[in-house]
């Protein structure tokens, strides 16, 4: 059974909600993957993993390096299935929803309120889809995250 978390961005950009995320993975044993058809925010994205957490450098690459078969974070513009890196996590960081994130464990849909819309429509046709299971995270004035309906 897939699952997919859909995470409200009303506070945080992206670049600052990711590398927490990243980190419970990366803890957990597990490799991601992050999308972004956009290079400016894989730019951005990439910064945050370098530096937003500075005692815990997060490991990453971009895809299409040489390394990337290795590396624990890929970033990339397209998703390709599998992932190259072999995550089993698979982070929207753009708020585009890609159905071949459902080959995934764990998918996170990363969007704010200019893509609203779309995640609604998403979290819809999700909830009539067999075997995907289905969260929905938001977060408060002081940044702290709860589930909600």
């Amino acid at each position: 059974m897939a699952r997919v978390d859909f995470y409200r961005l009303t506070r945080d950009p992206v670049e600052r909600v990711l590398p927490a995320i990243a980190t419970r993975i990366l803890d957990g044993g597990n490799r991601l993957l992050v999308v972004a058809a956009g290079a400016m925010q894989r730019q951005a994205i990439d910064e945050a993993l370098w530096t937003l957490q500075p005692a815990s450098f997060l490991p990453h690459g971009a895809a299409g390096s040489p390394d990337e078969a290795i590396e624990p974070i890929l970033l990339a513009g397209t998703l390709d299935t599998p992932a190259i890196n072999g995550a089993t996590h698979v982070a929207l960081a753009d708020g585009e929803w890609r159905e071949e994130a459902l080959g995934f464990e764990r998918a996170f849909l990363l969007f704010d309120n200019s893509r609203i819309d779309d995640a609604r429509a998403t979290w819809r046709a999700l909830t009539k889809a067999e075997g995907v299971e289905i969260h929905f995270w938001k977060q408060d004035e002081r940044g702290r995250w709860s589930e909600g309906p």
